[in-house]
């Protein structure tokens, strides 16, 4: 499971993170102080870590600048500062993004994928059992024989893959393959997954790397 760490002294925003990123399968601990964050990253081991800039004892640009002399960590900023150099400062401080309050919850989530693609990168090639999967070179292999996929299902692979063995909910699933509109389409997903599963599984009714998390989501696991 990912884990995030949030830095904030406001509980109904860090009340929101943990139950927006809770229910995306990211583990979410937290604390208002950044004089604790330091420590608390490093019992924890966060994948990301959001930082508010107005904390109660010390300036979050500090538990930036703190957190990079010894972590590879990605870190986003979460401020209701707007002004440039302030965002200019933080980024100088080691974090990499910047997001400004008030935020879409949408917005943030992309900004931790992200966040997250460029500290872990997909590599060119996935191995799962007899499958292997290009993904520069858009080809599958199954026990070394071609497997077509259409635009749809690549596509829907793709963002299980990126995911690297996260959950990815329904909603994040359908508006990454399809767009916003199609947000409550469930039935789009059953329809596609059972077509990639057909073609990749070698139990396509009892699945070792295509799996659902009922009524949440699904999750690919090599």
């Amino acid at each position: 499971m990912t884990r995030v760490l949030v830095v904030d002294d406001d509980p109904a925003l860090v009340r929101t993170l943990s139950i927006s990123l809770g229910a995306r399968g990211f583990d979410v601990g937290s604390t208002e102080r950044g004089a604790s964050a330091a420590e608390l990253a490093r019992a924890t081991s966060p994948q990301v870590v959001i930082v508010d800039l107005g904390l109660p004892d010390m300036d979050g640009v500090d538990v930036v600048r703190a957190l990079r002399a010894w972590s590879s960590v990605p870190i986003l900023v979460l401020s209701a500062r707007d002004a440039q150099e302030d965002k200019v400062a933080a980024l100088d401080a080691g974090a990499d993004d910047y997001v400004t309050k008030p935020f879409g919850m949408d917005e943030l989530l992309a900004r931790v994928r992200a966040a997250l693609r460029r500290a872990d990168p997909v590599p060119a090639v996935v191995r799962a059992g007899s499958v292997v999967i290009d993904l520069a070179a858009r080809r599958v292999d199954r026990a070394g024989a071609a497997v077509h996929l259409t635009p749809t299902e690549w596509r829907v692979l793709e963002v299980l893959l990126r995911a690297r063995g996260a959950l990815v909910t329904q909603r994040d699933l359908l508006q990454a393959v399809w767009g916003p509109q199609y947000a409550d389409e469930t039935n789009y997903l059953r329809v596609y997954m059972a077509q990639l599963r057909r073609k990749l599984e070698d139990h396509p009714s009892a699945p070792r790397h295509l799996l659902t998390e009922p009524g949440v989501g699904y999750r690919f696991e090599p």
